[in-house]
């Protein structure tokens, strides 16, 4: 549904986009077919296991969106041990992160883009051969960008969660020439809590990212609107694969964007010092005037001497 929204706001034919998908769990893959049916949308929705049963095995996509669960350790890997798919390495068979990711690889066409979301861990582990996928990955400059999300942003988990952007062709003529290039955005301090528990980001902060990536991209509107992309430091560095072979592929923003800059204190020491003295003098003062009431308070009770 926001696909289509999204060929809307920017004044595209509907009929020239295919919805294709897959849900293995029969209740939510009906309620995703009466979604689409109730908005007079049509997509080939097929319902199946995305890994044992997969229901487009010749689908090549331009764009693919997901989010596959995090962490899957019941997934059935002896079965799939020599599957076609897993062509930077064999996932683990306690974790289906890596699973997901060349699920997804296989599924993009040649000039194909692909967004989902998966926990941390899958940006830095190390365990069980993951490293190895990923470091495969990245030196077939499949990883376009990397966004790291803030806490508590789902209400399903408290896994730490990021965002992974592949691109099978960096050459797009539509936009700069990014090969051998990864565009980092750390935006862990984005959003703002909606409760004790939960955050949220802002139309300002996904505006933010997005208009971050569109300009790194070098794609006119956004350049037009906000202006040539640039490093920001603390949120947003464009790194070659070099420094992240510095790195043994690890694809965690905060390890490139740097510290964020503080602000620049111009208060002279000595004012300040004593800015901060007469500050605590006050202070003092209000406190011992708050202890003498008290005390006549108690008093008054029969609680003082």
């Amino acid at each position: 549904m926001q696909s289509e929204e999204f060929v809307k706001e920017h004044r595209g034919r509907l009929d020239d986009i295919s919805i294709y998908g897959q849900e293995s769990n029969y209740t939510t893959w009906r309620l995703a077919r009466m979604n689409l049916a109730i908005r007079g949308i049509e997509g080939q929705i097929a319902h199946g296991d995305s890994f044992h049963n997969d229901r487009h095995p010749d689908l090549k996509a331009d764009y693919i969106l997901a989010n596959p669960p995090f962490n899957v350790s019941d997934w059935r890997s002896e079965l799939l041990r020599d599957d076609k798919r897993w062509q930077y390495g064999v996932p683990p068979p306690r974790n289906a992160n890596f699973a997901w990711v060349q699920h997804i690889i296989h599924h993009l066409s040649p000039a194909g883009l692909a967004g989902f979301v998966l926990a941390n861990g899958s940006m830095s582990s190390n365990t069980s051969g993951e490293g190895g996928i990923r470091k495969n990955i990245v030196e077939a400059d499949l990883v376009d960008c990397m966004v790291a999300l803030p806490g508590q942003l789902f209400y399903s988990t408290q896994i730490p969660a990021c965002l992974w952007f592949l691109a099978r062709d960096k050459r797009n003529h539509r936009f700069r020439d990014r090969r051998g290039e990864v565009l980092f955005i750390d935006a862990r301090k984005l959003g703002r809590m909606m409760d004790r528990t939960h955050r949220e980001l802002t139309e300002e902060d996904i505006a933010r990212i997005a208009d971050t990536y569109h300009a790194w991209r070098g794609e006119a509107d956004t350049i037009e609107r906000v202006g040539e992309y640039e490093d920001v430091l603390g949120f947003c560095k464009a790194t070659p694969l070099d420094e992240i072979r510095k790195h043994g592929h690890v694809l965690t923003p905060g390890r490139y964007v740097g510290a964020e800059a503080a602000d620049e204190d111009a208060e002279p020491f000595e004012e300040k010092m004593q800015r901060l003295v007469t500050q605590l003098r006050e202070q003092t003062e209000q406190a011992q005037e708050l202890d003498d009431a008290i005390a006549r308070n108690l008093k008054e009770l029969g609680y003082g001497s």
